[in-house]
């Protein structure tokens, strides 16, 4: 009875095992479906944008960047076809197309000469090669004006970010550790602001910055709003200030530190994760915010950034999609890069943001 209890048991377990390996292959086979669904629009962003200008323009031309193969008969080239025979399936260069015959060689062999071929030579599927078009790149690059696009940005970027980030981390020190008269209205009447919804400040704003303080095609009116701090910012570093313990800012008080070197000594770097989320959260707005710049900065076309400029470049040069998209891709490369790169403290920061003391 006890081998047969223990046969019952290792079964069982076998069982477990495998339906637990079963479990974590479906989860991560369905992870890979989310996954590519959201990177498909950047995938086909790339491979659209290392195609040649005629093949961008061709509706039937292959997904993959290619070009088309030419055969050289006489010193001049021609196309060639994947044309059905009765042998299958043969690559003829078109000599001369015709609306019903068509004069053709076979590549294959080329000493037999020309000959005509009956039918309609725009049902053929052309005969392609793989080839990537990098050119595309520096071309977008020149043509946009990319170098004075990106100087913009990151300007505009780095002074928010680095005002926004100093100004809310003093904020929520002092929401987290200060006791003053209506704290706790004060916060709640700063978090609504979360939920103003901007249509309804747009005009009064619009109309202080550019009539009353004159700041119409300057950068001024979206980068001082950022040095006061920002809600959302100061909730998320609150939260996280909360979970420092008390006893190292007592500990800094009793070997003489003030309030100000004990929050530069002690909470800023262990806020650092949260202070690297809240920088990336506002780097990410600034290099994508389009309205502002568009509405501010009108009239001013050497201080656009780089949505304005690419919705401009989108415009003048709608015919040219691989251009367009060249652009897109070389927009998105540094703020993919800073992600990357800063992605485990900006993960642990939102983490750690949510949990309560």
């Amino acid at each position: 009875m006890a081998a047969i209890a223990a046969g019952d048991k290792q079964n069982w377990k076998i069982a477990y095992q495998r339906r637990s390996i079963l479990m974590k292959l479906g989860v991560t086979f369905l992870a890979l479906i989310v996954l590519t669904i959201y990177i498909m629009p950047l995938l086909y962003g790339v491979v659209n944008s290392l195609k040649s200008p005629e093949q961008a323009a061709d509706i039937r031309a292959p997904l993959i960047p290619s070009d088309p193969v030419n055969f050289v008969y006489q010193g001049e080239e021609y196309p060639v076809y994947e044309v059905p025979t009765d042998a299958g399936i043969q690559q003829y260069a078109m000599i001369d197309a015709g609306r019903r015959t068509s004069t053709m060689i076979d590549v294959a062999n080329p000493d037999a000469g020309t000959f005509e071929w009956e039918g309609n030579w725009r049902s053929l599927n052309p005969v392609t090669t793989v080839a990537f078009h990098w050119e595309n790149y520096p071309e977008a690059w020149e043509t946009i004006d990319f170098l004075r696009l990106l100087t913009n940005t990151l300007v505009y970027a780095l002074v928010t970010t680095a005002g926004t980030v100093f100004a809310s981390s003093m904020v929520a020190y002092g929401f987290a550790r200060f006791r003053f008269p209506f704290k706790n209205l004060l916060f709640l009447v700063l978090m609504s602001t979360i939920i103003l919804p901007p249509a309804v400040t747009l005009v009064p704003t619009y109309a202080f910055f550019v009539r009353v303080l004159d700041w119409g095609g300057t950068w001024l009116p979206m980068i001082v709003p950022q040095m006061f701090g920002n809600a959302y910012n100061i909730f998320l570093l609150r939260q996280y200030f909360l979970t420092i313990p008390r006893e190292m800012e007592e500990a800094a008080m009793v070997d003489g530190a003030g309030r100000i070197r004990t929050f530069t000594a002690v909470i800023l770097p262990q806020a650092i994760p949260a202070l690297t989320a809240v920088a990336l959260f506002h780097f990410f707005f600034a290099w994508n915010d389009f309205f502002g710049p568009l509405i501010y900065l009108a009239g001013n076309r050497r201080a656009n950034p780089i949505t304005v400029g690419l919705t401009e470049f989108n415009g003048l040069y709608s015919q040219q999609p691989h251009l367009v998209l060249a652009a897109a891709i070389i927009s998105m490369l540094l703020p993919l890069g800073i992600f990357f790169m800063a992605q485990r403290v900006f993960i642990q920061g939102i983490v750690i943001t949510g949990v309560d003391k």
